[in-house]
C-alpha cells in the first residue's frame, strides 16, 4: 500500500508546508502549522446556481434601489445590523461558548416565522430532539421553523435549493465539510471551502445565511482570516459570562455601521432587549465615591454612560501592577507618563487597576481624560463633583483633544439627569442654552481638568 501523503497547513493564514515547522513560513506565527490531507478538486464545486455565467454590465444600468431588510423582530439586533438583514448577505456570528449565540438565533427564528417568513435551521452541533428541548425551554413558537440536522455540504446546498428559505442559519461553520476535502472538519481548508460555497449561494439565490463561528482562547473567531473577509456582517458576543447582560458588536458591516453595539438581557426565556443600557451601567453608581468616573463613549450611533472605576494603592513588589478591565492596557501606561509629565502626579511606585463596569469593552480613545480623572481621584481619595460626566482624548503633551459627536454625548448626560460636565474645550456648543441643565466647563490640558474636578 503506498504511503500517504500529507501537508502542514496554518490555523492561521492557510499557507501550506510540506514539513513541520516551528514557525509558519507564510504568516510568522509560531506553533500554528498543523497536520492535514491534500485537497482534492472537483471541477463543479463553484458552478453557478442557475448553470449560467454572469455577463459584463455597465455600472450605470444595475439597479441601485435600497432593496427592502428583513426583520429580525429583536429591535437591538436589528440595530447592529443597520436596520435588519439584507437579502443575499451572509452574516457570521462568533462568540464564546455557552453565551447565548444559538439561543438568540433560535429566538429570531421564531419569531421570522410568526411572520410568515420562510426559515430554515441547520443544526451540525445537535440532534433535532436537542433542538426541540431547547425551543421548548424557551417557549418558542416554532411551528414555522424547518430543521436539517446535518453537517455534509452538499446535502445542505440541496436542501437550500429544494426550500430556498428567505433566511437560513448555520449552526456552525467549524461543523460542516466538504467531501471534496480529504481534511477534518474545522480544518483551515474545510472552514475557507465552506464559506466559499455557502457565500456564493447567498449572493447569487438571494438567501440570507448567518454562520455561527467558533472563537479560539484569545476571543478571535477559529479558522483562516479569510472568513471575516469573505462575509458581509461580523458580529461579535460580548459580556461576562457570569453576568446577565449580553452585548453584540458589530466589527465589520457592509451594510450598516461598523462597531455599533446592542445590548441584551439573558432570562430563562432566553435573551431580551435593552431599549436603555446606560441605565443598566450605572445601576450600581455611586457619586460619593472616590475613584469612580461616568463617561460617556460612542458605540456606533448610541451613546452609552459607562462607569470607570479606578484603585490606586502603593505597589509591594519591585514591579508595580497594571491591570485593566474592558479598557487598553497599552493606553493605560501612557496616560500615567502623561499623569506625570504634565499634572505633576506621580504614580511609579503604585499599582493601578482600571475596570469598566458591566462588562463593556471600550475601545475609542474619547476614555482617557475620564481614566485620568478616576486615577487621581482614587489616588487622592477624593471624589468627583456630584453628578459628573467626562469624556475626552489625551495626547502625548498633555493637550485635551476634542471627540466626535460631542452634542450627542452631552444630551444623553442631561437626559439621565447628570448635572456637571468635563470634556475638551474644542466640544463646547455655540449655543449654551440648548444646555441649561447640565454646567460645562471646557478644558484644554490635563492639569485644567486635574484643576476643575478637585478644586470645586
Amino acid at each position: 500500500m503506498a504511503k500517504i501523503k500529507t501537508q502542514y497547513q496554518c490555523t492561521e493564514c492557510g499557507g501550506v508546508s510540506l514539513q513541520w515547522q516551528g514557525k509558519c513560513p507564510n504568516c510568522g506565527q509560531w506553533n500554528t502549522l498543523v497536520e492535514s490531507l491534500p485537497e482534492s478538486s472537483a471541477d463543479n464545486r463553484f458552478q453557478s446556481w442557475t448553470g449560467q455565467s454572469a455577463k459584463v454590465q455597465e455600472l450605470s444600468s444595475v439597479s441601485a434601489e435600497e432593496t427592502p431588510r428583513i426583520s429580525c423582530s429583536m429591535s437591538e439586533l436589528d440595530r447592529v445590523l443597520g436596520g435588519g438583514l439584507v437579502a443575499g448577505a451572509v452574516v457570521l456570528l462568533g462568540g464564546d461558548p455557552g453565551i447565548g449565540k444559538s439561543t438568540l438565533l433560535l429566538q429570531i427564528l421564531a419569531r421570522m416565522s410568526q411572520n410568515k417568513a420562510s426559515v430554515l435551521y441547520v443544526s451540525g452541533e445537535e440532534s433535532a430532539s436537542q433542538v426541540a428541548l431547547r425551543a421548548q425551554r424557551l417557549e418558542l413558537a416554532v411551528e414555522g421553523v424547518k430543521l436539517l440536522p446535518e453537517i455534509r455540504l452538499n446535502a445542505i446546498i440541496q436542501t437550500l435549493k429544494n426550500e430556498k428559505p428567505a433566511v437560513a442559519v448555520i449552526d456552525s461553520i467549524q461543523t460542516i465539510y466538504a467531501e471534496e476535502i480529504n481534511s477534518a472538519p474545522g480544518s483551515v481548508s474545510q472552514v475557507r471551502e465552506c464559506a466559499a460555497q455557502l457565500t456564493r449561494i447567498a449572493k447569487q439565490s438571494g438567501i440570507t445565511i448567518i454562520l455561527v463561528g467558533h472563537v479560539t482562547k484569545d476571543g478571535a473567531i477559529a479558522g483562516p482570516r479569510v472568513l471575516e473577509h469573505i462575509v458581509d456582517t461580523v458580529l461579535y458576543f460580548e459580556g461576562d459570562s457570569h453576568s446577565n447582560y449580553r452585548m453584540i458588536r458589530a466589527i465589520k458591516n457592509r451594510f450598516g455601521a461598523a462597531n455599533e453595539l446592542g445590548v441584551f438581557a439573558m432570562t430563562d426565556k432566553g435573551l431580551k432587549g435593552v431599549a436603555n443600557p446606560s441605565a443598566i451601567f450605572l445601576s450600581g453608581y455611586r457619586d460619593d465615591v472616590a475613584g469612580s468616573c461616568v463617561m460617556v463613549t460612542q458605540e456606533g450611533t448610541r451613546p452609552i454612560l459607562v462607569e470607570i472605576q479606578a484603585l490606586v494603592t502603593d505597589a509591594h513588589g519591585f514591579t508595580p501592577k497594571r491591570l485593566t478591565v474592558g479598557l487598553d492596557q497599552n493606553r493605560l501606561s501612557m496616560l500615567l507618563a502623561v499623569l506625570f509629565r504634565h499634572a505633576g502626579i506621580v504614580c511609579f511606585d503604585q499599582d493601578v487597576f482600571l475596570n469598566a463596569v458591566g462588562g463593556v469593552k471600550i475601545l475609542e480613545p474619547a476614555t482617557d481624560l475620564a481614566v485620568l480623572l478616576a486615577m487621581v481621584s482614587a489616588f487622592r481619595n477624593r471624589t468627583l463633583p456630584e453628578k459628573s460626566i467626562v469624556f475626552g482624548e489625551v495626547g502625548l503633551s498633555g493637550e485635551v483633544r476634542p471627540v466626535a459627536r460631542g452634542q450627542e454625548r452631552l444630551k444623553e448626560a442631561e437626559k439621565l439627569g447628570f448635572k456637571n460636565a468635563i470634556i475638551p474645550v474644542a466640544n463646547l456648543p455655540k449655543n449654551l442654552k440648548d444646555f441649561s441643565k447640565i454646567k460645562l466647563y471646557g478644558v484644554s490640558n490635563v492639569a485644567e481638568a486635574v484643576d476643575i474636578a478637585f478644586n470645586y
